[in-house]
């Protein structure tokens, strides 16, 4: 903290930890409580079980984890492949075709998501192209959901490379294709695992667009969520609910790991 003093950083705490406490941690505390409830009491869940954790990693429950797992991994592989080859051509055009590249990937993002997935819908759901009612065009709006991120991540660390590595490469008589695949990818491979995880991550928790697109085989964790809620099954959704954290967190604990070994190679 650009605190100095002592009295200054306990009063940054204690303003952190009044802002933090009632607008993050409280309410997800309270979801980990649910979890373990049958009922509320007062303004708190009461009587303890684990029966919703039970139903909550078997059954249609565990194929839905299974099934977001999936979605999210093939989403995030498809947006980091796009997004890095669109950062790379971006990289070697000029100002206004930059610009004009950066509010295309931009734009899935500038819209409301259920308004993408409308826009999938209506798109691919008569030939050629026909994926309303598979698995692809759950993949497929979140592939266009997340690679904006995946996009500018990647832009980002592009322009804080170094381009004497390149240049010396160059000099030395080695190819683009071999640069590109040698020098610049591994030196981009922090930044790549970020974007990978990023996409991940929203990809496990989206929602509206996919409760326009996914078919009755193919429900994600999130929808099963807001569908155990809005019957009113709120302990066993907050189960639920936790296993989908746990699971990102997961996830994402692997690719820090992963970035970090790639950070000091």
């Amino acid at each position: 903290m650009l605190v100095h003093s002592k009295t200054g950083r306990w009063a940054a705490w204690s303003l952190f930890g009044l802002l933090f406490l009632p607008l993050f941690a409280l309410p997800l505390l309270v979801v980990g409580a649910a979890s373990f409830a049958t009922h509320w009491s007062g303004a708190f869940p009461s009587g303890p079980t684990t029966a919703n954790y039970a139903s909550a990693v078997r059954g249609e429950s565990l194929q839905a984890l299974t099934t977001s797992l999936v979605t999210a991994l093939a989403a995030s592989l498809l947006a980091l492949a796009v997004g890095t080859w669109a950062a790379l051509a971006a990289a070697t055009l000029r100002k206004r075709g930059k610009r004009a590249l950066d509010a295309l990937f931009m734009l899935p993002v500038a819209v409301p998501s259920v308004v993408v997935g409308l826009a999938v819908l209506v798109a691919f759901s008569r030939p050629p192209v026909l994926l309303n009612g598979t698995s692809s065009i759950v993949v497929l709006a979140h592939t266009i959901l997340v690679t904006a991120f995946a996009y500018q991540s990647v832009s980002a660390a592009i322009v804080r490379l170094d381009p004497a590595y390149e240049q010396a490469a160059a000099s030395l008589g080695a190819r683009p294709a071999y640069v590109l695949w040698r020098v610049k990818l591994p030196l981009l491979l922090p930044s790549l695992t970020a974007a990978a995880g990023l996409c991940f991550a929203l990809s496990m928790g989206e929602l509206s667009a996919t409760m326009m697109l996914y078919p009755p085989d193919w429900m994600p964790l999130p929808v099963r969520i807001f569908t155990a809620t809005d019957r009113g099954s709120l302990f066993s959704g907050s189960a639920v609910a936790v296993v989908l954290m746990a699971a990102t967190l997961l996830v994402l604990l692997a690719v820090s790991r992963v970035r970090t070994k790639a950070s000091y190679r």
